[in-house]
């Protein structure tokens, strides 16, 4: 298999963003990145996707679109679509028809910002996910960076110092938006979960200090979404562009937060009596199936089923387990980083059936 790293989920100056496509690009070659997903507020950018090349380093550049109704007060709800290939804001008001519209293009809808708290000293609303009546969307947003630093902006002090010290921001993701997923993924559900940075290069002026907070390619060497293809990328964009979107919407990736150390490299897979799958993939119990794990150092290991955990490893690289029941299984690895421990990788599930 072969891995590769993309960041979704930000916006340019077509929306609320600091930076154009062009910043973008150039933010995710200097990261070392293979793709970028941009996905601009209630608007389908035409024209800038594609392959991007410095040199000998290359990305590519996929263009999505992050819908919401723009009538609701307060504006929820927002929702990733990706490979739609035609504009989806007009379907906003009606959730359920719009997930139904994208999945009819062949697309992929991905819940947004699941849990994003209000941030009042600065007049942000709430803006969280709250139609989970919505049914056969593709995924969620595990982890998005930017609402953990919304979560810590209480005031304007502590807005300051974190936007100051962006690499103290990150721990993981919520853990209500944890808990929601295992709910979901117990229930029947298959929903692939993915990272987003949510960037947007915010500009900040205070006095004579000018500041662009968390730069996209901070973003970029930070909360990643890495895919698993069988073949490597070819450098022919419609070719690539369905590789990833297909890799993206199995669930044949996991997330990874590459600022403490990079996670590439990262492996889960489950070997049965006849087949090894991996992440997002399905497989029979048979006589017993042999979960197998690889970390690219050692740190604190955390394996779950159904939503609880049910093994850890401390300093381990390499570790087994040999599952008897059927459940959905996922794994969670943990980092100490600038003396905290913090989340560095979060896996999607492999489905264990009877």
């Amino acid at each position: 298999m072969n891995e590769i790293v993309i960041n979704l989920h930000m916006h340019t100056t077509y929306s609320d963003g600091s930076g154009t496509h062009a910043d973008i690009v150039q933010a995710a070659l200097q990261a070392g990145l293979d793709a970028v997903i941009t996905t601009d507020h209630n608007v389908l950018v035409n024209g800038p996707a594609g392959y991007y090349q410095d040199g000998d380093r290359k990305v590519l550049l996929i263009v999505g679109e992050e819908v919401h109704d723009q009538t609701a007060n307060p504006q929820k709800n927002h929702l990733l679509v990706i490979g739609a290939g035609r504009e989806m804001a007009e379907l906003a008001e009606d959730t359920q028809h719009l997930v139904d519209s994208v999945n009819k293009t062949g697309g992929m809808a991905f819940i947004a910002h699941p849990v994003d708290p209000a941030a009042p000293a600065f007049g942000e609303p709430d803006i969280s996910w709250e139609k989970w009546e919505v049914e056969n969307y593709t995924g969620i947003e595990l982890w998005n960076a930017m609402s953990e630093f919304k979560s810590l902006m209480k005031n304007w002090m502590r807005a300051i110092y974190f936007g100051f010290n962006s690499k103290l921001v990150a721990h993981g993701p919520f853990i209500e938006t944890i808990q929601k997923w295992d709910q979901l993924l117990e229930s029947g559900k298959r929903v692939v979960a993915v990272g987003g940075s949510d960037a947007h290069a915010f500009r900040v002026s205070i006095g004579p200090i000018r500041k662009t907070l968390f730069p996209y390619e901070f973003h970029f060497r930070a909360v990643n979404t890495h895919i698993f293809t069988k073949q490597p990328l070819s450098g022919d964009f419609n070719q690539d562009h369905d590789m990833i979107l297909d890799a993206l919407g199995n669930g044949h990736c996991f997330i990874g937060y590459d600022l403490p150390a990079p996670t590439r490299g990262f492996r889960f897979n489950a070997q049965g009596k006849d087949s090894t799958v991996g992440m997002g993939d399905e497989i029979e119990i048979n006589e017993g199936v042999t979960l197998q794990i690889h970390i690219p150092q050692r740190a604190e290991c955390r394996l779950l089923k159904d939503g609880k955990v049910i093994k850890t490893w401390k300093k381990r690289e390499i570790c087994t387990y040999i599952a008897t029941e059927p459940g959905v299984y996922r794994v969670e690895v943990y980092l100490r980083y600038l003396g905290v421990k913090r989340g560095w990788i979060f896996s999607n599930p492999i489905y264990v059936r009877d």
